[in-house]
């Protein structure tokens, strides 16, 4: 799973940034959650470590000043899943 965020932070449109990580996360299948801070992703490893890095490519070409990623591996058998994600 990743949790992502992109700056700068714009209140009034949604930058082109922000548009760029969401097109790479669902190009790539993830499980999509986009919360008030960040949005998660959920996949299978390769599938998440693609992900971010094309990720991390396009938002700086896109204008991003700033990302912040965290990345965690989900233990499937205990049922771990972020409120959102993998329940579409």
């Amino acid at each position: 799973m990743v949790e992502f965020t992109t700056e700068p932070f714009e209140l009034d449109t949604f930058p082109e940034h922000a548009a760029a990580a969401r097109r790479v996360v669902d190009e790539a299948g993830l499980a999509v959650a986009v919360g008030p801070f960040g949005t998660g992703a959920e996949g299978e490893a390769e599938q998440v470590l693609s992900a971010v890095s094309e990720l991390l490519r396009e938002t700086l070409k896109a204008g991003a000043t700033r990302i912040s990623v965290q990345v965690s591996v989900l233990d499937k058998d205990a049922g771990e899943s972020p409120e959102g994600v993998g329940t579409q």
